[in-house]
């Protein structure tokens, strides 16, 4: 295993090194004080996070979708704004993908007709008020909650609408996401969702990352000193020190690959952290994406009530609905975590 950690290592610093000459390059030729990626190594958070950190660009935009799929949005953009001569309405100041919320929604009868399938048992709440409240006491107990909402997120991560969302602070959560949830290694590292008015009093971090795609420090305040003889230990101890008083989303390396949540794109998720930020005094969560190892993120009430049912989530919340894991009916189908490629 060693051999194999050492040889990702170099595979990570050497594109690091050419993902940093690249962008020296273009900004040499261009002249420009930002830069927009694409293509799937824009998917590398910590290359990101080093690009943006040497300071070569006043900013950067990633596109969220950074594969084959953003390719597509890209050449269809290309021929409308060049073949068909339209112009293009970019302003700097709002971003045109909406938050990356461009994929299918589902109505309240949607989840009622996967409720009636299943036989399944649910709470409506009148108003996301009392909803976000409830949600956040949830989470401040510990539990992990499967939030399913509005339109789903395009692109591979989960922002908010098809995630699966925990408290940061809780030391157990991450052992338990990994182990239990998404069953796949237990040192697999989870996102932040933070407020992005409070960004800045979790991380060293004064922009946006609304994609979550750039890697970001946690503030040298809210760190732990590593403990005597710590670089001695085992990794899995290493691993489950408690870093911060984030442990969930610390890295070991003290790093977090952050998501800035904005009311303008998705309120309801705003409003959410913030609640629990009223409760709890922390304007941050745990956010990992709605499926497990080997699957893909769920997309309608029909996946998100298996993968609920088929893991050990807590509770699962579609719309205002809330599934509360003890009132269901026993599920038929047994799961083996080998089956689902879970390993630790």
């Amino acid at each position: 295993m060693a051999e194999h950690c050492d040889l990702a290592l170099a595979i990570q610093k050497v594109t690091e090194e050419i993902v940093l000459k690249m962008a020296a390059e273009a900004k040499r030729l261009t002249g420009s004080k930002n830069i927009c990626l694409a293509g799937g190594v824009a998917l590398n958070c910590v290359a990101n996070g080093k690009l943006l950190r040497e300071g070569i660009f006043d900013d950067m935009w990633i596109q969220p979708a950074a594969s084959d799929a953003g390719g597509a949005l890209g050449a269809a953009y290309c021929a409308y704004h060049i073949y068909f001569n339209k112009p293009r309405t970019a302003d700097n100041k709002t971003d045109k993908m909406k938050g990356s919320y461009l994929g299918p929604q589902f109505s309240d009868l949607d989840i009622q007709l996967t409720e009636k399938r299943y036989k399944g048992v649910s709470t409506y709440f009148e108003n996301t008020e009392d909803l976000c409240r409830m949600v956040a006491g949830l989470l401040d107990e510990g539990k992990v909650v499967g939030w399913f909402q509005g339109r789903m997120e395009w692109g591979p991560r989960a922002l908010g609408n098809r995630s699966i969302i925990s408290d940061a602070r809780k030391p157990d959560i991450q052992k338990k996401l990994n182990l239990k949830i998404k069953f796949r290694e237990g040192f697999r590292p989870f996102a932040p969702s933070v407020l992005i008015e409070d960004v800045g009093v979790y991380f060293d971090f004064e922009k946006s990352s609304p994609y979550m795609l750039l890697i970001a420090d946690v503030k040298q305040k809210r760190r732990k000193p590593l403990p005597e003889g710590y670089h001695a230990l085992p990794w899995r101890d290493k691993l489950y020190y408690l870093r911060s008083d984030l442990p969930a989303i610390t890295h070991i390396d003290y790093s977090a690959r952050l998501q800035t949540v904005h009311r303008d794109t998705n309120p309801l998720y705003w409003q959410l952290i913030n609640t629990f930020k009223e409760r709890t005094g922390y304007g941050v969560i745990v956010n990992t994406s709605f499926n497990v190892r080997g699957e893909p993120i769920v997309c309608n009430p029909d996946d998100a009530y298996r993968c609920f049912m088929r893991t050990e989530m807590d509770y699962l919340v579609m719309g205002r609905f809330v599934f509360d894991k003890e009132k269901q009916p026993e599920w038929p189908e047994k799961v083996d975590e080998k089956d689902l490629h879970g390993i630790d």
